[in-house]
């Protein structure tokens, strides 16, 4: 059987609930990472995305290090998590994982099909366990959150967020028009409900509650109406900002198990 450091996994995706299960596979002992990406990421918790590497060439969340990796001559190792800029993942079929995880949180299944690894993982809603992936993890809030499911498809998608402090859309920010989002503040900054926030296209961006803004889209990035810009955490907890989500752990707690019950059952 593949030891965990040699199992090499690609994860198309990196924004935070992403990055909630590089860090639990890394730190599970799994040394193989890579995460695929676009050029411009929209991940709004920035300061807990992987997906920053692109932008900055390296980042680190809760201590672990993440770093763009600019070409594909062999598989990344000991130094971090790698992150590559390939929307398309073009990397397959050069890289040949063992195991592959579609993060990319599309709600809907964009192409990932069994027969790209000997194990494929899909995460929530899209994915039907036996049929296009080998499983699914549930990623809706609620009592089934991380479990992983050998057959049938996760909950479906409500269009509504998971409930934080009693507030679910309340405490999204998104774009009233399509263009370019312009703001002055900061991740972690407080605001007050009836703020304008930022703007889009020069159309204000209000809050609707008070709280600390927990995500926020970088400045000067384009933008399409009704794209999330922000996140505001009603509970006005600064020091949750740089922590990874329950909801991301949990999510990397399912991946991790269903890799392991793979590995038990399967020849990876």
């Amino acid at each position: 059987m593949t030891s965990l450091a040699e199992l090499s996994i690609i994860m198309r995706g990196a924004g935070d609930l992403a990055t909630g299960v590089a860090l639990r596979l890394h730190r599970a002992g799994f040394a193989r990472l890579l995460l695929l990406e676009t050029a411009h990421p929209l991940a709004v918790r920035r300061l807990v995305s992987f997906s920053e590497a692109v932008p900055l060439g390296e980042v680190r969340v809760e201590n672990v290090r993440a770093y763009r990796l600019n070409n594909l001559d062999k598989w990344p190792g000991e130094e971090g998590i790698a992150v590559y800029v390939d929307p398309d993942g073009m990397a397959l079929e050069r890289m040949q994982p063992d195991v592959l995880i579609d993060a990319i949180m599309a709600k809907r299944n964009l192409g990932t099909n069994r027969d790209m690894a000997p194990l494929v993982i899909g995460l929530g809603p899209g994915f039907t366990a036996g049929e296009d992936v080998h499983c699914v993890i549930e990623t809706m809030r609620g009592h089934t959150l991380g479990r992983v499911l050998h057959e049938g498809p996760a909950l479906a998608d409500t269009g509504v967020p998971g409930s934080i402090g009693g507030y679910t859309s309340e405490r999204l920010l998104r774009a009233p028009v399509a263009g370019l989002f312009v703001t002055g503040h900061a991740i972690g900054d407080r605001v007050e409900a009836g703020e304008a926030v930022a703007t889009v296209k020069g159309e204000p961006v209000v809050a609707a509650i008070g709280g600390i803004l927990r995500g926020l889209l970088r400045t000067d990035t384009p933008v399409t109406a009704g794209t999330k810009l922000g996140d505001i955490d009603p509970r006005g907890k600064k020091e949750y900002c740089p922590l990874v989500s329950d909801k991301a752990l949990a999510i990397g707690g399912g991946v991790l198990e269903a890799i392991l019950y793979y590995l038990s059952k399967m020849e990876l």
